[in-house]
């Protein structure tokens, strides 16, 4: 007998194992001790706005939805900005500007389905650009998802291989605590997009929900008593304990950081050197080192550098360290190479144009993008794992008093300016039809106000206009970055001029690029940023 008792008991046990897990799963439990308000008037919409603001969010970009209605009125009323375009992919690619811009996540909001995927290339651009940002979409209601809904898709599974993060609300006690994880995420670690979905039915208030919730014609019977029993069940788990006090304040965000044994190695290399380049990235400008602070630790090294992406503007318009040209050339005689979130990819040839017996540095958050292509055509002398501003300024405290032996940024600073004679040369020359490009941007620099800010939107035209135009400072040049999408000009332009409202905003547009965005003028025109 006693074997059959063990069974018996294991049985019982699974058998309790198993209704604690349905009531778990049923919202039994969390219902024993959280009330529904079925007579309050709040929404989901409050929480997700409480949120944004508490973490400083300044602006909302979208094109207005129903399922996402209740997150932008709440934003409004609590000050928030709601700035309407005409394309779901203008307004990640204005948040993107924003976040970019600002040091903080840039918001887009968009309603389920076609409004979501016509995000997707600007999602991907946010992802390869690593610009924190924050995705919100609005979904079918938690039970008719899957079952042929009005714009129901599987929007999980098309955003997992864009984000870093991806979550699908299913009660409102959940939205504080997601929105505050999803944005610390986006900051952390290699910056990024994250995307939370918001079923519709958490976002309105409960009277309205319930009129969705109720059965018109209920099956009679046990089976109807059932249904009836599971739908109010489910209502009351979305609603319970949706207005208890949460913290909404911002969690701490991780930068992953050199170590001061790496640091102090690329203080005795970089000492060493007579010929040391510096390639900066746009990871350069991340938070938490100011662009100012990083710009003189440059100074302070005296090292000539090439800029790229967000990078560029740094140094300001005539540094006599920064060099703009011939950057083959100037690798191949370089005895010392720092990469501060630079990447071998096709921008640099895949690590081909590193000198093999030069001494590599490389800074980088993402180990992927540190070591690419590292097997096959370039071996870092030493590897970072971490933060590229924190480290230039570290790097430059350590090596103070010491500087780059003059004559070499001085060689390359000449090659600078042979270079630009033939192509101002070439912007010179004249032309049979039309006007010559290159005397069109040389004219534009030239007029720019010492504020500007360049936006580059378009192929070879752009391509020529990073070689020609000279950002006046830090953070006054937007490119889409290695993606090279098309498209990003109405969007850049319009957080760029939100972010900074006395600066002249100029979009360098290509004939082909213009055509994604020239909707978005009456977009400016409507928010007065023209």
């Amino acid at each position: 007998m006693e074997p059959c008792g063990a069974i018996l008991g294991c049985c019982a046990g699974f058998a309790v194992g198993g209704l604690l897990f349905a009531a778990y799963k049923l919202g039994l439990l969390y219902q024993l001790f959280h009330k529904a308000e079925t007579k309050s008037p709040r929404h989901g919409g409050e929480s997700v706005a409480e949120v944004l603001r508490a973490h400083g969010i300044k602006y909302v970009f979208t094109l207005v939805g129903g399922h996402i209605s209740p997150i932008l009125v709440a934003c409004e009323k609590m000050g928030i900005r709601i700035v309407d375009t005409r394309h779901e992919a203008t307004a990640v690619f204005a948040a993107d500007a924003v976040a970019r811009l600002s040091g903080t996540v840039g918001v887009a909001a968009v309603t389920a389905g076609p409004g979501l995927t016509n995000t997707v290339t600007a999602v991907k651009n946010a992802q390869m650009a690593e610009s924190p940002l924050l995705l919100i979409g609005g979904a079918a209601g938690t039970l008719l998802q899957g079952r042929g809904a009005l714009q129901d898709i599987d929007q999980m599974s098309l955003f997992k291989p864009l984000c870093k993060f991806c979550a699908s609300i299913r009660t409102i006690r959940e939205i504080v605590p997601t929105v505050r994880k999803a944005l610390a995420i986006a900051q952390s670690g290699t910056p990024g997009p994250v995307f939370i979905e918001f079923p519709i039915d958490t976002l309105y208030p409960f009277h309205l929900v319930s009129k969705e919730f109720a059965v018109k014609n209920p099956p009679k019977g046990l089976m109807g008593k059932i249904v009836s029993w599971y739908l109010n069940n489910h209502l009351t788990n979305i609603f319970a304990g949706a207005w208890e006090t949460r913290d909404v304040s911002p969690l701490p965000v991780d930068i992953p950081q050199a170590t001061d044994d790496q640091v102090q190695k690329c203080i005795e290399l970089v000492s060493r050197a007579k010929k040391p380049v510096i390639l900066l990235g746009s990871q350069a400008t991340l938070p938490p080192t100011p662009a100012d602070d990083i710009r003189k630790a440059l100074e302070d090294l005296g090292i000539p550098c090439f800029l790229g992406g967000m990078s560029r503007g740094l140094l300001g318009r005539d540094s006599p360290i920064h060099i703009r040209q011939n950057r083959r050339d100037a690798l191949k005689d370089a005895d010392l190479v720092l990469l501060a979130g630079t990447v071998c990819d096709f921008r640099l040839s895949y690590g081909r144009v590193l000198n093999r017996r030069s001494k590599i540095i490389a800074v980088n958050r993402d180990k992927s993008q540190l070591l690419k292509n590292s097997d096959m055509f370039w071996k870092p002398t030493v590897a970072i794992q971490g933060d590229a501003g924190s480290f230039l300024a570290r790097l430059a405290k350590g090596l103070k008093g010491h500087r780059c032996p003059e004559e070499w940024p001085q060689s390359l600073k000449a090659g600078d300016t042979t270079k630009e004679n033939t192509n101002r040369a070439k912007a010179d020359e004249k032309t049979d039809h039309h006007l010559n490009p290159l005397k069109v941007l040389h004219l534009v620099d030239e007029l720019m106000a010492e504020d500007s800010i360049i936006v580059a939107d378009g192929g070879d035209f752009v391509g020529s206009a990073a070689y020609i135009m000279r950002p006046r400072g830090p953070m006054r040049w937007l490119d889409p970055g290695a993606f090279g999408t098309l498209g990003v000009g109405g969007g850049f332009a319009l957080g760029a001029k939100l972010c900074r409202p006395e600066s002249e905003v100029w979009i360098v547009y290509g004939d082909g690029s213009l055509g994604y965005s020239v909707a978005e003028f009456d977009t400016f025109t409507r928010h007065k940023q023209l």
